[in-house]
């Protein structure tokens, strides 16, 4: 059985991550997730929700672990982590071992911050384990979020 962890945050309830995770539980009965939403700075979401950076984590990575359920997932963990993703990945990498992959989800080039600063291609190299990149699409709005 295999276990990943996603790593999302305005993302972690798209249609896209929600059918990436209904593929793997399909595919792979019995697959184990995590959920790891970094405390992005509140001025790098889109949007203006009120709030804290960690209070708006919290509420993504729930919305994430209900998703995950209710696709047929078995959640195992559900943490919200530094607002660096690399830094969150690479902490709950060392005190939670036992992940087979990372799914990040994101929103498109262009006007995803995490690809701005390459997460992908840096996760890949840095923890070894396979990256599966989901991409969200966009919010309906003129403005480009300089998100996640």
């Amino acid at each position: 059985m295999a276990r990943y962890l996603v790593v999302a945050h305005q993302t972690s309830t798209s249609p896209e991550l929600r059918r990436r995770i209904r593929q793997t539980v399909q595919i792979y009965p019995g697959s184990e997730f995590g959920v790891l939403v970094p405390a992005t700075p509140v001025r790098h979401l889109f949007g203006r929700a009120p709030g804290t950076s960690k209070g708006l984590a919290r509420a993504r990575a729930r919305e994430a672990s209900v998703l995950i359920e209710e696709e047929g997932g078995i959640l195992v963990r559900c943490d919200i982590g530094d607002s660096s993703p690399l830094a969150a990945i690479a902490t709950e990498l060392r005190e939670n071992p036992g992940y087979d992959n990372l799914i990040i989800c994101t929103f498109p080039l262009g006007i995803s911050r995490w690809l701005k600063l390459d997460l992908v291609s840096k996760a890949l190299k840095r923890f070894g384990l396979p990256v599966i990149h989901v991409v969200a699409q966009a919010p309906a709005d003129d403005a480009p979020p300089p998100g996640p």
